[in-house]
This record gives structure tokens, C-alpha cells and sequence, in this order.
């Protein structure tokens, strides 16, 4: 048995969990944020058989899509803060981090 955490970006969580759900994989959502551009993402804590963690990576890559966003970076430390003007950069977002760790055990009560 496997459990795979699965990091998506909120616009794509709610569309990975059904599609999650028509396979029969049971998943926990964590709501979480992102250290690069300090948005909401979801975390999917996943527990699955050996043989159908193919399936399960297929599923969340098919339903998380990589897209390009433009943000405004953060402003400098230090320095003085009001002659700094932002330009946005267009950055790669979306898509999905996946760990899959080994279970010694499960229970369910």
C-alpha cells in the first residue's frame, strides 16, 4: 500500500477529486499555501493499492494542467520601499507535486 500526497493548485483540486472519485480513490484535502507565490493550493493525501498508483498518477496529471500567470513579484527587503514599482513576470503555474511514501499499515475505525 502507497499514500500519495498530491500538491494541485486550488482551480484544479475540485475537478481532480471528482475525477478521483469516478476511479474509487478516496481522497482528504488539506487546504494549504504556497511558498513561492503565497497562494492557496490543496493538498490530496491519497491511500492506494500497489498496483493502482499508475492509474492515480494518471488521473491527477490528466486533471492538472500547467498554465502561465502573470504576477508581481514581491517587493525588496530593505531599501526604500516607495521608489519600487513592480513588473509583472509571467511565471509557469499549475500542474501537480506528487509524493508517494510506503504504508506499513492502515486501519479504518
Amino acid at each position: 500500500m502507497k499514500l500519495i500526497i498530491a500538491v494541485v493548485q486550488d482551480k484544479d483540486s475540485n475537478r481532480l477529486i471528482n475525477a478521483l472519485s469516478e476511479e474509487n480513490f478516496q481522497t482528504t484535502k488539506l487546504a494549504t499555501t504556497g511558498g513561492f507565490l503565497k497562494e492557496g493550493n490543496t493538498t490530496l493525501m491519497i491511500g492506494c493499492q500497489d498496483d493502482h498508483i499508475d492509474l492515480a498518477l494518471k488521473v491527477i496529471k490528466d486533471n492538472c494542467s500547467q498554465r502561465e500567470q502573470m504576477v508581481a513579484p514581491i517587493s525588496p527587503m530593505g531599501g526604500n520601499a516607495d521608489s519600487y514599482i513592480p513588473k509583472p513576470v509571467k511565471v509557469e503555474v499549475g500542474g501537480a507535486t506528487v509524493f508517494i511514501l510506503p504504508i506499513e499499515s492502515f486501519y479504518r475505525f
